[in-house]
């Protein structure tokens, strides 16, 4: 999707783009062990240059981790130490996010909050253990929305001790590009309209950097297919068409096999999906993998080419089910309660009066005294605060603790989004239960550390706060969380 016009591919520019994407799914990054046991990496952020619109386009410039968009697959194994010596080559402060990783606070990579950032020219090294198996990434704090938005993010893999058998592990980078019709990048980031209505989308989707044309694959192959998305703000809905996925992980932690909702995977900014995919179709033929999230915004991603030879005439019968993660599980009928609301942005007052007449004349609780201040919260907005969970419109990454949760004690989060947008709600530092959506259970009750919140839903989340320290909880469209949504969760 793009809006770009895009050439007519040839024969040999398919086979060069086949291969590059192919490539890049599994791209490694060099690593040695330390002698203490330590896996060690190393990532340089800085300026470059990346082919991301197809030739005869040029190269955009881009802010990229190894001079790769995305930043190399840094792939463990589960229960070994990592330590990632990061290199600031920007000419501004940076730190990395280990996004979904349960790591230590000091190593959460939140400027100021866990950490001084990393200034032009300074490095500064990560260690942490890759406790959970799954499928996760990394990407900056520091003025994220347009940190990312400029390429700086890579995928993080921590492999299980047993991992199920398929054919092919394969990761999928999602993104998005804001570009002129010459292939620049446009320079609007923080524009005041993204951040009040629903953040920057781009008009150009890339699969691990690239716009794709195809994947190949053969008859009776079976994939695991990893999915990311590091878009700013993009929500994606694929569909593989003639195709039955089952999900096995959501957020990189392991749920019941099962098909997608409508037969559609559905993932907001920052979530992530693992697949089985086993293709079902005929030697020689291409099946479209079609984004049917924005209603009338249908668009081909990419096809699935398959070769004239298969692999095998139908897909093994292996098991599907991963081990799970050691998380603790909720105790829902010990558990503290807290209510949290998220309102704001444009037509937000015009959902809230909604929403608070559904309830009754007399709103109570925290809806009722979102209602009292609503006053106070328009002229917020109008000096550019336009996002509030309970009243409070972040600035900056230090604040006060909009909860103080007892550490080891089981909690649930109740929140409703009273805004007119989608909101992809995360918690650093744990992974949590999705145990409802407006008051009716979830069917797998996943465990998720980032949950896609429609407008006027609510959502009950529970987890066990055994992770102590201050946690960044925001929305991760990131022009929503830098003018607001964003708190700080303490554990103690």
């Amino acid at each position: 999707m793009s809006c770009l016009s895009m050439p007519t591919l040839t024969r040999r520019a398919f086979l060069a783009s086949a291969a590059a994407a192919s490539a890049s799914a599994v791209l490694p990054l060099h690593t040695r062990p330390s002698a203490a046991g330590i896996r060690e990496f190393r990532l340089r952020a800085g300026p470059g240059r990346a082919q991301i619109a197809p030739e005869p386009y040029g190269q955009t410039a881009v802010w990229s981790y190894n001079d790769a968009v995305p930043g190399p697959e840094i792939r463990v194994r589960q229960g070994e130490r990592v330590g990632i010596a990061v290199e600031n080559a920007l000419d501004e402060e940076t730190t990395v996010h280990w996004h979904g990783v349960r790591v230590p606070n000091a190593m959460d990579g939140v400027p100021h909050l866990t950490q001084v950032p990393i200034a032009p020219g300074e490095t500064f090294t990560y260690q942490f253990d890759g406790v959970d198996a799954g499928t996760f990434w990394y990407h900056p704090h520091q003025r994220s929305f347009e940190q990312v938005g400029r390429g700086l993010y890579g995928p993080l893999i921590v492999e299980e001790a047993d991992p199920i058998q398929v054919d092919r592990d394969v990761t999928w980078v999602l993104s998005d590009w804001r570009l002129t019709n010459s292939a620049e990048m446009r320079e609007d980031f923080g524009g005041r309209h993204d951040m009040m209505h629903n953040g920057r989308v781009g008009n150009t989707v890339t699969i691990n950097g690239r716009v794709p044309d195809a994947f190949p694959v053969k008859k009776g192959e079976r994939i695991r297919l990893r999915l990311i998305n590091a878009a700013n703000a993009r929500i994606f809905g694929l569909e593989f068409r003639g195709h039955e996925p089952i999900v096995i992980a959501l957020d990189g932690q392991p749920v019941a096999p099962h098909a997608p909702e409508g037969g559609m995977v559905v993932l907001g900014p920052a979530m992530r999906a693992d697949l089985i995919l086993d293709m079902t179709g005929d030697t020689g033929s291409r099946v479209t993998v079609t984004d049917r999230f924005y209603t009338g915004l249908e668009y081909r991603l990419v096809d699935l080419a398959y070769e004239k030879q298969p692999l095998r005439d139908k897909a093994p019968d292996w098991p599907l089910a991963l081990p799970p993660n050691p998380l603790l599980e909720p105790d829902l009928a010990k558990a503290a309660r807290h209510e949290v609301t998220f309102n704001g942005g444009m037509m937000g007052a015009m959902v809230m009066q909604e929403m608070a007449g559904s309830m009754g004349a007399e709103p109570s609780g925290r809806m009722g005294d979102m209602m009292g201040n609503m006053g106070s919260m328009m002229d917020m907005m109008h000096s550019g605060k336009i996002w509030f969970i309970n009243g409070v419109a972040a600035q900056g990454h230090v604040m006060d603790p909009m909860l103080i949760l007892e550490k080891d004690r089981s909690h649930v989060l109740a929140m409703t989004n009273a805004t007119a947008w989608h909101h992809p709600m995360h918690l650093h530092g744990h992974s949590f239960r999705v145990i409802s959506r407006n008051g009716e259970p979830t069917p797998h009750r996943e465990w998720q550390d980032t949950v896609l919140m429609a407008p006027r839903e609510r959502v009950e989340i529970a987890f066990v706060a055994d992770n102590p320290g201050d946690w960044m909880f925001h929305c991760h469209v990131l022009e929503h969380q830098a003018a607001g949504m964003m708190g700080v969760i303490r554990v103690a």
